[in-house]
């Protein structure tokens, strides 16, 4: 394992992904600080700009274009709880700016995992060999990430990620309840 003082950036992570890159997110609520004034607006208005996307999307947009435009397969999986979360709603309406970039995302109702032997954080997978964990605090910020290339645990994403992947309902079809 690396430590935490030599994670790569996610531009780093993503321009040195060859073939793919898989998101897993399992949270309900996440409380990162870009995103907050963005997160507030919504909540007072009901809307979210995506066209273009807001400032702080701007990079990551460019990201995943270049990223998709090397022929890297980037895909993006979210088990939500439903009744869906206010902050679920919030993401859900802000989707549009990276499927528009070319990033593939599925959902999954949480009572669809069930019976998934998932990890225990939400985690980057970079061509099935690298993993970033994503860690947050009870609230949803960002606690810090932290890589592995342990062979066992990228075995145990990888699958992870492909079993959700194989029930989650494409961004497109998936109805907010």
């Amino acid at each position: 394992m690396r430590s935490t003082r030599e994670i790569p950036t996610f531009d780093e992570l993503l321009d040195g992904a060859r073939e793919s890159a898989v998101h897993l997110e399992m949270r309900d609520t996440y409380a990162v600080d870009y995103e907050s004034p963005h997160f507030r607006s919504w909540r007072a208005t009901g809307t979210r700009t995506i066209d273009p996307p807001p400032d702080y999307f701007e990079s990551w947009v460019d990201l995943i274009r270049r990223t998709v435009a090397r022929g890297v397969r980037v895909r993006r999986a979210r088990i939500v709880s439903e009744p869906v979360t206010e902050y679920i709603r919030y993401e859900h309406a802000g989707t549009p700016i990276i499927v528009g970039a070319g990033e593939q995302v599925r959902w999954l109702p949480r009572r669809q995992a069930s019976d998934l032997c998932l990890p225990g954080n939400d985690f980057w997978l970079i061509d099935g060999e690298l993993i970033r964990w994503n860690h947050f605090t009870g609230d949803g910020a960002s606690a810090g990430g932290e890589m592995s290339e342990d062979p066992a645990a990228a075995k145990l994403c990888g699958a992870a990620f492909e079993a959700v992947w194989e029930r989650a309902i494409d961004h497109v079809r998936y109805r907010i309840r």
